[in-house]
């Protein structure tokens, strides 16, 4: 989509809850000509989910909530014995709470499905008929983008299924991200970690060639909506220091190629950061400044969460011994109650991204009407 077509950032305003179709191109070209990025943060619960949404309105700012396949399977019960069955349910029931909740919250949210390899097309395939139905009775589908991490397969192949997807998802008014590369490390089961580092055995793998995002781009971009994970060194997870080699000066070459044909201002790209957490701060801000508009954290957002509530179980751990003192005969029933733990694990999770937003700049930076 031209984005000349579109409002301009200074002015776009949005309703609460999450995007799809103009509102969803609208929030990406925001981060674009403002120069700053959203955390894209995967959940797997109502309460990691409502961690995301309170810290988003907290710092007044628009948010990514994404889900991955195991999340998925997650939320929708890991005792369910038809896996592809648990994650499909697991999903939309997660896009039903967070259509709910996000417009109480205030925030735009743009929510998405994480990495789907080869095996995963189903998955993918299945929550679009959803989207497809919903569209039908609401006009709106039930998530804004899903993403295809087709990177250990043919570039051709690649494209091809690039295709077929961004076909169904634009008359959606979805977006389509796509995986150029292999980022190191794994998430849910998806990625190439052959080595002790996380690393792929062919590291040059690693770092995905400027040309080949560029082809990516040129051939799927009049498709429809289009952002791309190119790789530059990233590794899902967090590693001893100098494990890790960025070279976010790919991306920025790739601006280059696709500026000289899209004529549509600097940074016409919309690139995605994959495995955010623990890299240095400067390397994000360049990052941002080549256009990343999407920075994927999970490691850190998960230990935040693990440090609450292990916070608030160190500090009363009979209770979660006993349900009554042993010593003065007092019901402990108040500090093991799951909501008492739980909250101190979403609030350690908000307090992680309250430093998130501040880093990308998004703070202060929604969309979204005031009442």
């Amino acid at each position: 989509m031209k984005t000349d077509t579109l409002p301009s950032p200074a002015s776009a305003r949005l309703a609460p809850g999450v995007v799809s179709g103009q509102d969803y191109q609208t929030l990406l070209q925001a981060c674009r000509i403002g120069r700053y990025a959203l955390p894209a943060v995967n959940v797997c619960s109502t309460d990691t989910a409502n961690a995301v949404l309170e810290a988003a309105a907290r710092n007044r700012s628009d948010v990514i909530l994404q889900v991955s396949n195991g999340g998925a399977r997650f939320y929708g019960g890991p005792s369910l014995p038809d896996s592809h069955r648990a994650r499909v349910l697991g999903a939309l029931s997660l896009a039903r709470h967070v259509h709910i909740m996000a417009r109480e919250y205030g925030v735009a949210v743009i929510l998405h499905t994480d990495h789907a390899d080869r095996s995963l097309l189903r998955w993918v395939d299945d929550l679009i008929g959803f989207s497809e139905a919903e569209f039908t009775q609401t006009g709106r589908p039930l998530f804004s983008s899903h993403m295809l991490d087709l990177s250990t397969e043919p570039f051709e192949e690649n494209m091809r299924e690039s295709e077929r997807f961004l076909r169904r998802l634009t008359p959606l008014g979805m977006g389509l991200e796509i995986e150029l590369g292999i980022t190191g490390g794994e998430e849910d089961g998806i990625g190439d970690s052959r080595n002790e580092n996380g690393l792929p055995a062919d590291e040059t793998q690693l770092y995905t060639r400027p040309e080949e995002v560029f082809e990516a781009w040129k051939r799927l971009s009049p498709l429809g909506a289009l952002s791309i994970a190119a790789s530059f060194g990233n590794v899902h997870g967090v590693y001893a220091p100098g494990n890790v080699q960025l070279r976010p000066g790919l991306l920025k070459e790739a601006q280059k190629l696709v500026q000289q044909h899209a004529h549509d201002g600097p940074n016409p790209l919309h690139l995605v950061f994959h495995g955010g957490s623990g890299t240095d701060l400067d390397q994000i801000h360049e990052a941002v400044s080549y256009g990343v508009f999407k920075f994927n954290i999970d490691t850190d957002t998960q230990f935040a969460f693990a440090q609450g509530a292990a916070k608030a179980i160190n500090a009363h751990e009979m209770a979660f011994q006993h349900q009554v003192n042993p010593y003065t005969g007092q019901p402990l029933k108040r500090f093991y109650d799951p909501r008492e733990w739980l909250r101190s694990a979403q609030l350690s999770c908000v307090s992680r991204l309250d430093r998130t937003f501040e880093i990308l700049g998004a703070r202060g930076r929604t969309l979204c009407r005031t009442p």
